[in-house]
Protein backbone atom coordinates (compact mmCIF):
# COMPACT_ATOMS: atom_id res chain seq x y z
CA UNK A 1 0.00 0.00 0.00
CA UNK A 2 1.48 3.17 -0.91
CA UNK A 3 1.36 6.23 1.58
CA UNK A 4 2.14 9.85 0.90
CA UNK A 5 3.79 11.75 3.86
CA UNK A 6 1.85 14.24 5.89
CA UNK A 7 3.36 17.01 4.20
CA UNK A 8 2.93 16.06 0.91
CA UNK A 9 -0.57 15.12 1.57
CA UNK A 10 -1.41 19.19 2.67
CA UNK A 11 -0.34 20.16 -0.31
CA UNK A 12 -2.53 17.84 -2.05
CA UNK A 13 -5.61 18.79 0.02
CA UNK A 14 -5.06 22.41 -0.46
CA UNK A 15 -4.89 21.74 -4.65
CA UNK A 16 -8.06 19.88 -4.40
CA UNK A 17 -9.75 23.02 -2.37
CA UNK A 18 -8.89 25.07 -5.27
CA UNK A 19 -10.34 22.91 -7.80
CA UNK A 20 -13.76 22.86 -5.74
CA UNK A 21 -14.00 26.77 -5.49
CA UNK A 22 -13.32 26.84 -8.82
CA UNK A 23 -15.76 24.42 -10.94
CA UNK A 24 -18.72 25.63 -12.51
CA UNK A 25 -22.02 25.57 -10.53
CA UNK A 26 -23.23 22.74 -12.53
CA UNK A 27 -20.79 20.31 -11.73
CA UNK A 28 -20.66 20.98 -8.29
CA UNK A 29 -24.33 20.38 -8.23
CA UNK A 30 -24.57 17.51 -9.82
CA UNK A 31 -21.20 16.04 -7.88
CA UNK A 32 -23.03 17.14 -4.50
CA UNK A 33 -25.90 15.55 -5.55
CA UNK A 34 -24.73 12.36 -6.30
CA UNK A 35 -22.49 12.64 -3.26
CA UNK A 36 -25.57 13.51 -0.82
CA UNK A 37 -27.11 10.41 -2.52
CA UNK A 38 -24.49 7.61 -2.02
CA UNK A 39 -24.11 8.55 1.22
CA UNK A 40 -27.65 8.17 2.10
CA UNK A 41 -28.30 5.27 0.54
CA UNK A 42 -25.86 3.59 2.38
CA UNK A 43 -27.25 5.01 6.18
CA UNK A 44 -30.59 3.39 4.95
CA UNK A 45 -28.47 -0.02 3.84
CA UNK A 46 -26.64 0.26 8.06
CA UNK A 47 -30.13 0.90 8.95
CA UNK A 48 -31.74 -2.17 7.24
CA UNK A 49 -28.58 -4.25 8.34
CA UNK A 50 -28.57 -3.21 11.87
CA UNK A 51 -32.65 -3.90 12.25
CA UNK A 52 -32.90 -7.26 10.39
CA UNK A 53 -29.68 -8.51 11.76
CA UNK A 54 -30.02 -6.77 15.60
CA UNK A 55 -26.84 -6.10 15.75
CA UNK A 56 -26.09 -2.45 15.31
CA UNK A 57 -22.13 -2.95 15.31
CA UNK A 58 -22.57 -4.85 11.79
CA UNK A 59 -24.52 -1.51 10.58
CA UNK A 60 -21.71 0.77 11.24
CA UNK A 61 -19.14 -1.55 9.84
CA UNK A 62 -20.58 -1.48 7.04
CA UNK A 63 -22.19 2.03 6.23
CA UNK A 64 -18.24 3.41 5.17
CA UNK A 65 -19.26 1.56 1.53
CA UNK A 66 -21.15 4.44 0.83
CA UNK A 67 -18.70 7.41 1.65
CA UNK A 68 -15.72 5.16 -0.12
CA UNK A 69 -17.75 5.06 -3.49
CA UNK A 70 -18.15 8.61 -3.42
CA UNK A 71 -14.66 9.56 -2.69
CA UNK A 72 -13.78 7.41 -5.67
CA UNK A 73 -16.14 9.02 -7.76
CA UNK A 74 -15.09 12.70 -6.71
CA UNK A 75 -18.29 13.52 -5.50
CA UNK A 76 -18.87 16.29 -2.93
CA UNK A 77 -19.99 16.28 0.96
CA UNK A 78 -20.54 19.77 2.86
CA UNK A 79 -18.60 18.31 5.61
CA UNK A 80 -15.21 17.52 3.23
CA UNK A 81 -15.33 21.12 1.80
CA UNK A 82 -15.80 22.67 4.97
CA UNK A 83 -12.15 21.61 5.02
CA UNK A 84 -10.45 22.04 1.97
CA UNK A 85 -12.14 25.30 0.97
CA UNK A 86 -10.69 27.26 3.86
CA UNK A 87 -7.25 25.16 3.33
CA UNK A 88 -7.00 26.96 -0.39
CA UNK A 89 -7.66 30.09 1.26
CA UNK A 90 -5.46 29.63 4.21
CA UNK A 91 -2.65 29.59 1.74
CA UNK A 92 -3.67 32.05 -0.05
CA UNK A 93 -4.19 30.27 -3.71
CA UNK A 94 -4.47 33.15 -6.35
CA UNK A 95 -8.62 33.86 -7.11
CA UNK A 96 -9.35 32.23 -3.80
CA UNK A 97 -11.48 34.55 -1.72
CA UNK A 98 -13.98 34.06 1.55
CA UNK A 99 -16.83 34.71 -1.32
CA UNK A 100 -15.90 31.98 -3.46
CA UNK A 101 -15.45 29.34 -0.60
CA UNK A 102 -18.93 30.63 1.01
CA UNK A 103 -20.00 29.94 -2.62
CA UNK A 104 -18.89 26.41 -2.41
CA UNK A 105 -20.41 25.44 0.31
CA UNK A 106 -23.86 27.08 -0.48
CA UNK A 107 -23.90 24.91 -3.60
CA UNK A 108 -22.86 21.48 -2.19
CA UNK A 109 -25.47 22.04 0.92
CA UNK A 110 -27.94 22.46 -1.80
CA UNK A 111 -26.76 19.61 -4.13
CA UNK A 112 -26.38 17.12 -0.83
CA UNK A 113 -29.91 18.14 0.03
CA UNK A 114 -31.46 17.19 -2.97
CA UNK A 115 -29.52 13.73 -3.32
CA UNK A 116 -30.64 13.00 0.38
CA UNK A 117 -34.04 13.89 -0.24
CA UNK A 118 -34.31 12.21 -3.32
CA UNK A 119 -33.50 8.99 -1.32
CA UNK A 120 -35.65 9.51 1.57
CA UNK A 121 -38.72 9.56 -0.24
CA UNK A 122 -37.43 6.31 -2.81
CA UNK A 123 -36.58 4.56 0.36
CA UNK A 124 -40.17 5.62 2.17
CA UNK A 125 -41.88 4.48 -1.12
CA UNK A 126 -39.90 1.08 -0.64
CA UNK A 127 -41.01 0.73 3.01
CA UNK A 128 -44.81 1.25 2.77
CA UNK A 129 -44.74 -0.52 -0.46
CA UNK A 130 -45.84 3.30 -2.38
CA UNK A 131 -47.33 4.37 0.92
CA UNK A 132 -50.41 1.50 0.49
CA UNK A 133 -49.29 0.12 3.32
CA UNK A 134 -47.94 1.08 7.17
CA UNK A 135 -44.07 1.06 7.20
CA UNK A 136 -42.28 -1.96 7.99
CA UNK A 137 -39.74 -2.29 10.55
CA UNK A 138 -36.95 -0.76 9.08
CA UNK A 139 -39.42 2.30 8.42
CA UNK A 140 -40.68 2.32 12.20
CA UNK A 141 -36.58 2.51 13.15
CA UNK A 142 -36.35 4.90 10.94
CA UNK A 143 -39.14 7.49 12.38
CA UNK A 144 -37.87 6.83 15.84
CA UNK A 145 -34.53 8.01 14.95
CA UNK A 146 -35.87 11.24 13.53
CA UNK A 147 -38.00 11.75 16.55
CA UNK A 148 -35.11 10.67 19.15
CA UNK A 149 -32.91 13.38 17.56
CA UNK A 150 -34.95 16.17 17.79
CA UNK A 151 -37.66 16.21 19.92
CA UNK A 152 -35.02 14.06 22.40
CA UNK A 153 -32.98 16.29 22.53
CA UNK A 154 -35.17 19.77 22.87
CA UNK A 155 -36.41 17.66 26.21
CA UNK A 156 -33.38 18.52 27.71
CA UNK A 157 -33.22 22.45 26.89
CA UNK A 158 -30.01 23.65 26.94
CA UNK A 159 -27.98 21.15 27.46
CA UNK A 160 -29.68 18.84 24.54
CA UNK A 161 -28.78 21.49 22.21
CA UNK A 162 -24.76 22.05 23.36
CA UNK A 163 -24.90 17.80 23.09
CA UNK A 164 -26.05 18.14 19.57
CA UNK A 165 -23.62 20.94 18.62
CA UNK A 166 -20.93 18.76 20.33
CA UNK A 167 -21.65 15.44 18.72
CA UNK A 168 -22.02 17.99 15.59
CA UNK A 169 -18.56 18.93 16.39
CA UNK A 170 -17.03 15.19 16.92
CA UNK A 171 -19.00 14.00 13.82
CA UNK A 172 -16.74 16.21 11.40
CA UNK A 173 -13.52 15.43 13.34
CA UNK A 174 -13.68 12.27 12.13
CA UNK A 175 -15.52 12.54 8.86
CA UNK A 176 -12.97 14.67 7.51
CA UNK A 177 -10.63 12.88 8.53
CA UNK A 178 -11.74 10.61 6.30
CA UNK A 179 -11.47 12.89 3.40
CA UNK A 180 -7.77 13.84 4.57
CA UNK A 181 -7.35 9.64 4.59
CA UNK A 182 -8.29 9.44 0.96
CA UNK A 183 -5.74 11.14 -0.14
CA UNK A 184 -2.86 9.69 1.96
CA UNK A 185 -3.11 6.06 -0.33
CA UNK A 186 -2.40 5.99 -3.70
CA UNK A 187 -4.31 2.87 -4.71
CA UNK A 188 -7.73 1.99 -4.02
CA UNK A 189 -7.19 -0.72 -1.10
CA UNK A 190 -5.33 1.51 0.60
CA UNK A 191 -7.53 4.60 0.30
CA UNK A 192 -10.66 2.32 1.18
CA UNK A 193 -8.78 0.77 4.67
CA UNK A 194 -7.99 4.38 5.48
CA UNK A 195 -11.27 6.14 4.68
CA UNK A 196 -13.16 2.68 6.50
CA UNK A 197 -11.88 3.62 10.06
CA UNK A 198 -12.96 7.25 11.09
CA UNK A 199 -16.52 6.80 9.30
CA UNK A 200 -17.02 3.30 10.96
CA UNK A 201 -16.27 5.49 14.23
CA UNK A 202 -18.65 8.28 13.85
CA UNK A 203 -21.52 6.45 12.62
CA UNK A 204 -21.41 3.63 15.34
CA UNK A 205 -21.18 6.35 18.40
CA UNK A 206 -24.19 8.26 16.96
CA UNK A 207 -22.84 11.66 16.33
CA UNK A 208 -24.76 13.89 13.92
CA UNK A 209 -23.79 14.38 10.30
CA UNK A 210 -25.73 17.07 8.49
CA UNK A 211 -25.98 15.06 5.36
CA UNK A 212 -27.16 12.22 6.85
CA UNK A 213 -29.43 13.68 8.92
CA UNK A 214 -31.05 15.00 5.54
CA UNK A 215 -31.85 11.62 4.87
CA UNK A 216 -33.25 10.53 8.38
CA UNK A 217 -35.74 12.99 9.58
CA UNK A 218 -37.37 13.76 5.75
CA UNK A 219 -37.79 10.06 5.91
CA UNK A 220 -39.08 9.87 9.41
CA UNK A 221 -41.51 13.15 8.23
CA UNK A 222 -42.33 11.08 5.52
CA UNK A 223 -43.06 7.56 7.30
CA UNK A 224 -45.37 9.52 10.14
CA UNK A 225 -42.84 10.33 12.39
CA UNK A 226 -43.76 12.25 15.54
CA UNK A 227 -42.06 15.96 15.19
CA UNK A 228 -42.35 18.51 12.59
CA UNK A 229 -39.91 20.38 10.12
CA UNK A 230 -39.24 23.21 13.07
CA UNK A 231 -38.30 20.28 14.91
CA UNK A 232 -35.39 19.21 12.78
CA UNK A 233 -34.62 22.30 11.42
CA UNK A 234 -33.81 23.92 15.36
CA UNK A 235 -32.91 20.70 16.97
CA UNK A 236 -31.23 19.09 14.37
CA UNK A 237 -29.95 20.41 11.03
CA UNK A 238 -29.01 24.04 11.88
CA UNK A 239 -26.95 23.41 14.67
CA UNK A 240 -25.32 20.39 13.24
CA UNK A 241 -23.66 22.11 10.08
CA UNK A 242 -22.64 24.66 12.31
CA UNK A 243 -21.36 22.04 14.59
CA UNK A 244 -19.69 20.06 11.61
CA UNK A 245 -18.14 23.66 10.65
CA UNK A 246 -16.35 23.98 13.65
CA UNK A 247 -14.75 20.58 13.69
CA UNK A 248 -13.67 20.04 10.72
CA UNK A 249 -11.59 23.64 11.02
CA UNK A 250 -10.85 23.14 14.64
CA UNK A 251 -9.61 19.25 14.52
CA UNK A 252 -8.38 18.86 10.88
CA UNK A 253 -8.40 21.50 8.83
CA UNK A 254 -5.91 24.66 10.71
CA UNK A 255 -3.61 21.58 12.42
CA UNK A 256 -2.67 20.34 9.41
CA UNK A 257 -1.77 23.15 7.82
CA UNK A 258 0.07 25.28 10.74
CA UNK A 259 2.41 22.27 11.10
CA UNK A 260 2.67 21.03 7.44
CA UNK A 261 1.74 23.78 5.36
CA UNK A 262 3.14 26.30 6.73
CA UNK A 263 6.67 24.33 8.41
CA UNK A 264 7.95 24.13 4.56
CA UNK A 265 9.42 27.75 4.61
CA UNK A 266 13.14 27.07 4.67
CA UNK A 267 15.62 27.99 7.72
CA UNK A 268 17.82 30.60 7.68
CA UNK A 269 21.24 28.65 9.20
CA UNK A 270 25.06 30.33 8.70
CA UNK A 271 26.47 29.30 6.83
CA UNK A 272 28.91 26.72 7.98
CA UNK A 273 33.14 26.93 8.47
CA UNK A 274 34.88 23.91 6.48
CA UNK A 275 36.04 21.27 8.52
CA UNK A 276 39.84 21.01 7.83
CA UNK A 277 41.45 17.23 7.95
CA UNK A 278 42.76 16.78 10.66
CA UNK A 279 46.94 15.32 10.65
CA UNK A 280 49.63 14.37 12.97
CA UNK A 281 52.01 16.81 14.60
CA UNK A 282 54.72 15.12 12.74
CA UNK A 283 52.84 14.80 9.42
CA UNK A 284 52.88 18.57 9.72
CA UNK A 285 56.08 19.22 10.62
CA UNK A 286 57.75 17.12 7.84
CA UNK A 287 55.01 19.20 5.70
CA UNK A 288 56.21 22.30 6.62
CA UNK A 289 60.10 21.04 5.97
CA UNK A 290 59.28 20.17 2.87
CA UNK A 291 57.63 23.33 1.62
CA UNK A 292 60.18 25.66 3.17
CA UNK A 293 62.76 23.58 1.17
CA UNK A 294 61.14 23.87 -2.10
CA UNK A 295 60.35 27.48 -1.96
CA UNK A 296 64.07 28.00 -0.97
CA UNK A 297 65.97 29.49 -4.03
CA UNK A 298 68.38 27.26 -5.51
CA UNK A 299 72.16 28.44 -5.23
CA UNK A 300 74.32 29.06 -8.87
CA UNK A 301 77.44 27.18 -9.25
Amino acid sequence: MSYVKPAELVTTLIDAGETKIFLSTRDTIIRSTMGGALLTIAAAFAVTVSVTTGVPLLGAVLFPVGFIMLYLLGYDLLTGVFVLGPLAWMDKRPGVTIGGVLRNWGLVFVGNFIGAFTVAVLMAIVVTYGFSEAPNEVGVAIGHIGEGRTVGYADHGAAGMLTLFIRGVLCNWMVSTGVVMAMIAKDVPGKAIAMWMPIMLFFFMGFEHSIVNMFLFPSGLLLGAEFTIMDYLVWNEIPTVLGNLVGGLVFTAIPLYVTYARAKAPRNEAPRRPVEPRVSRRRGLARSVASSTASAPTAKV
